[in-house]
């Protein structure tokens, strides 16, 4: 049973609890994601063959779904309205918009942000390389913070705040919500989410799952300090998503190929993944949470 907001922060307690802590590990964050060695490891020709694996076979249907669920209501409203926050090197949200158009669909925006200008400027040459260039004004990067999507993303989409609350159709993060639990802001950003999302859209949440034993930095706890390893757990994540007014749709552990895996590693898990599935879903490697927001 997913528990309330207060007590899925609980497993923080002792760790980041005065505001310094807080501006401290938001610099430490903002210090790795702004280096230039980790825009490497999040934009598509270079984040290796595990990541290229997962988006097609295992997030890309969740994607695809949902899109079809929200077809009849996008073409209504005039095209979709997509937003990845934390985007990162923006794959997922390229993605969406390359199966958009494959399907001739209407888009209306793409929407990526990031607290990281080195990222934004990732995704804005991977848009270049990877979308039509009729389809690259629908697109666009912008740098933002995940706790405070609804009072910059309409500035920065320079629009007015009632036109941008309560239009998207699809809101996803990927590897990102973590960092809003360690950083005390996961409440604020549930509920930004929800505010952002038209009434019967999605949001979609994957991140590391707490239960997965090999990531690397469980492996190097030596070296990185237990508030910058913390990871909520699944019931934790889908707890703040319900008490903001979502609808949980669905909430599982899921997904065994590591998004640095290498041909070999994917070739394996890819064959092993429906039984791994089976026999130990509480180890896979990412946690899942789809959210619906009521009619």
């Amino acid at each position: 049973m997913p528990v309330s907001a207060p007590n899925a922060i609980q497993g923080l307690a002792g760790l980041v609890s005065e505001p310094n802590e807080v501006f401290m590990l938001t610099n430490v964050y903002l210090e790795e994601y702004e280096s230039q060695q980790a825009v490497p490891k999040y934009v598509s020709r270079t984040a290796g063959a595990g990541i290229a694996y997962v988006l097609e076979n295992v997030y890309g249907p969740i994607y695809a779904d949902l899109l079809d669920k929200m077809s009849d209501q996008a073409a209504q409203d005039g095209g979709f309205r997509v937003l990845e926050y934390g985007c990162g090197g923006g794959m997922n949200l390229l993605w969406i918009v390359r199966h958009v158009v494959q399907k001739g669909q209407p888009l209306a925006l793409g929407c990526g942000t990031d607290f990281s200008s080195k990222m934004v400027a990732a995704c804005e040459q991977e848009a270049r390389e990877a979308l039509h260039p009729r389809d690259l004004d629908k697109v666009c990067f912008r740098q933002i913070a995940n706790e405070n999507l609804v009072r910059e993303l309409p500035k920065a989409l320079k629009r007015e705040t009632r036109e941008v609350l309560g239009s998207f159709h699809l809101i996803l993060g990927v590897n990102t919500f973590r960092y809003c639990f360690r950083l005390g802001n996961e409440t604020e950003s549930a509920r930004g989410i929800y505010s952002l999302l038209r009434p019967g859209g999605y949001t979609v949440m994957i991140e590391m799952n707490h239960n997965f034993p090999l990531f690397r930095s469980r492996l190097r706890r030596d070296s990185v300090p237990k508030e910058q390893r913390y990871l909520p757990t699944l019931e934790q994540y889908a707890g703040v998503f319900r008490d903001a007014g979502f609808e949980l749709q669905t909430v599982k552990n899921f997904c065994w190929v590591p998004h640095s895996a290498t041909p070999a590693i994917v070739t394996l898990l890819g064959v092993a993944s429906p039984l791994l599935q089976t026999l130990l879903p509480r180890f896979a490697t990412r946690s899942l949470v789809i959210a619906r927001k009521p009619q």
